[in-house]
């Protein structure tokens, strides 16, 4: 059993921010990564044209700003080298390729037991440490929901985190299911590429300009959310008009109400919406079933497509190996807690970048786990 103060578990910007906090106040820890790279949704599945959708300094990790000169909004590949260098400056060398097959809690030794298999030599490892951060992220596992038929489809079936670019889907017929920010940002990648591009949009959304998200960030540091939430929806009314005209209706909560309580993000529009209005990307509601290359709607309607993109966003795997907490996280692997108390658990147990509050909200967290950490030791 290898002893380590701190384990933490996942490589991406969440625990990478924590593990960066603990080194600057010489804490020892270890990160494990059931990846073979840090921040591999960044790296490996994430389309190319994406760009964060907050102003750069709502998206800096702890103790290192964005160049100067870099952008407003962030591309993907700036983030990139910008997490080369985090990790660099902070010394943080996770150790690759390590699956978290167990961790659960003795309270003999008071110390978390944490069981790893190491993907390479099939190999298991143990680990003991003092406290143990989950901070495996929102993003976890690919979800792709049960459809009648799905099996049947004779086109091409991707999941989100497995698309790049529309180039090879030019003049193909193209569905998108989901209507979240990647979603969206994917529908308008295909209909520029020339794709005969299709989205299903099944539930209420908000969409904002990223204008509207940058001042109504900023007003929420000094007036309530149910003044900035009620700004907001005036504001895209203005912009957007009358979107029921197009099949997409507006929730009754606000946006930022229910970001925090639902965790359900408003579209930051980038496009999109200009395309839906011009007729270029259609919406169509629910699907009920498909059959070889036709899908079915809940308005009765078949339509065929070439291919589809689920971007129907992810499941949280915590609740398969984290055992003895009855506090921090639910079986879905959000906090119990609400904010701002959500990141500390019980027996040295804390969770860094699930409060469904973006990489600030991430950043937050992993600072108030190492001045914690620091205090107790």
């Amino acid at each position: 059993m290898k002893e380590h103060p701190v384990i933490v578990v996942g490589a991406g910007p969440s625990g990478l921010a924590t593990a960066a906090c603990l080194n600057r106040l010489f804490i020892p820890n270890i990160v494990i990564e059931r990846e073979d790279c840090f921040a591999s949704l960044w790296k490996k599945k994430s389309y190319d044209r994406l760009h964060l959708h907050l102003p750069k300094q709502f998206c800096e990790l702890p103790h290192m700003s964005f160049p100067l000169a870099s952008p407003t909004y962030i591309p993907r590949q700036q983030f990139l080298e910008y997490l080369d260098e985090y990790v660099s400056h902070f010394k943080i060398t996770p150790m690759y390729r390590r699956v978290v097959e167990l961790a659960s809690y003795d309270q003999k030794t008071e110390r978390w037991n944490v069981r790893v298999r190491n993907i390479n030599s099939d190999e298991t490892e143990n680990y003991s440490g003092k406290f143990l951060v989950v901070a495996t992220g929102e993003t976890s596992d690919p979800f792709i929901p049960e459809i009648d038929g799905l099996k049947t489809f004779t086109g091409q079936v991707l999941h989100s985190t497995q698309y790049k670019n529309g180039k090879e889907y030019n003049n193909k017929r193209i569905l998108v299911v989901g209507s979240g920010n990647s979603g969206m940002e994917i529908a308008l990648d295909l209909s520029n590429h020339g794709a005969k591009t299709s989205i299903v949009i099944r539930s209420p959304l908000h969409i904002l300009s990223r204008k509207m998200v940058h001042l109504g960030l900023v007003l929420l540091r000094y007036i309530p959310y149910a003044m900035v939430d009620k700004l907001m929806v005036v504001l895209s009314k203005l912009m957007y008009g009358d979107v029921t005209k197009y099949g997409i209706s507006r929730p009754q909560d606000g946006p930022f109400s229910l970001k925090v309580n639902h965790g359900k993000y408003p579209v930051v529009d980038v496009g999109t919406y200009k395309k839906i209005k011009s007729g270029e990307i259609q919406v169509l509601p629910r699907i009920t079933s498909m059959e070889g290359n036709e899908v079915e709607f809940e308005n009765g309607k078949l339509h065929p497509f070439d291919g589809i993109v689920f971007a129907t966003g992810f499941k949280r795997s915590t609740n398969k190996w984290l055992k003895d907490d009855d506090y921090l996280l639910d079986k879905e692997g959000c906090p119990r807690p609400s904010f701002p108390n959500h990141w500390k658990g019980e027996k040295g147990l804390y969770c860094a970048g699930l409060a469904r509050r973006g990489l600030y909200g991430a950043a937050l967290d992993a600072q108030n786990i190492a001045n914690d950490i620091k205090a107790l030791l």
